[in-house]
């Protein structure tokens, strides 16, 4: 299954159905587009769309999008923190558009240093994709994938935020820092993929 966010509101695309407080059985092109306008333009916080093919469905949702790509990571340092960037008032993970040619794993690397000014950071295994929507100004709707990679850092801490990227802090937490202070103000896909990754950890 496929989760998406819009507009911090949940779209799951699945082959059966999930229990959401809406769902739409899919049909045809128009249902995806129906369901984006009630997540867009209703009070509802989550819909499912669902059908036995699901590659089909999700590459006929694709179409609706120009698709941007992205990859960022988790970055453990040996006290088992993992670090954080503040960007417009709000906590998120270090990422960043994937450039013409690279890699998801050099794209990843690559953003983390440039973001929180680190260097030799060691990738360990890639964790999950996530998906969010959002409008461009010109009215042009974006699916942005972020693949998240598991890393780990054990160097000189020479963390510092990129300033002209609008972060204004670089910040290791722990796991109550994170579900005290990060959690309450990021956003819904950050949440998802740390909790995914401390699943993977247990």
């Amino acid at each position: 299954m496929y989760k998406v966010f819009v507009n911090e509101k949940k779209l799951l695309v699945s082959q059966y159905p999930e229990n959401l407080e809406k769902e739409l059985r899919y049909e045809s092109f128009t249902t995806l587009e129906i369901a984006l306008d009630l997540l867009e333009n209703t009070s509802v916080q989550e819909l499912n769309v669902y059908g036995e093919n699901l590659d089909e469905i999700w590459q006929e949702f694709q179409k609706l999008f120009r698709i941007i790509e992205a990859a960022g990571g988790l970055v453990n340092n040996p006290e088992g923190k993992i670090l954080f960037i503040k960007r417009l008032g709000k906590w998120d993970l270090p990422k960043g558009k994937m450039e013409k040619g690279e890699s998801r794993e050099e794209s990843a690397v690559r953003e983390i240093e440039e973001e929180t000014g680190l260097s030799d950071v060691e990738l360990l295994k890639f964790i999950n994709t996530t998906y969010h929507i959002y409008i461009e100004r010109n009215g042009e709707k974006i699916l942005k994938c972020t693949h998240w990679f598991e890393m780990n850092f054990d160097g000189e801490d020479t963390s510092k935020p990129q300033i002209e990227e609008g972060i204004t802090e670089v910040a290791w937490k722990t796991t109550s820092e994170i579900e005290q202070e990060v959690f309450p103000s990021t956003f819904k896909n950050i949440i998802l993929i740390v909790q995914e990754f401390w699943d993977l950890k247990k």
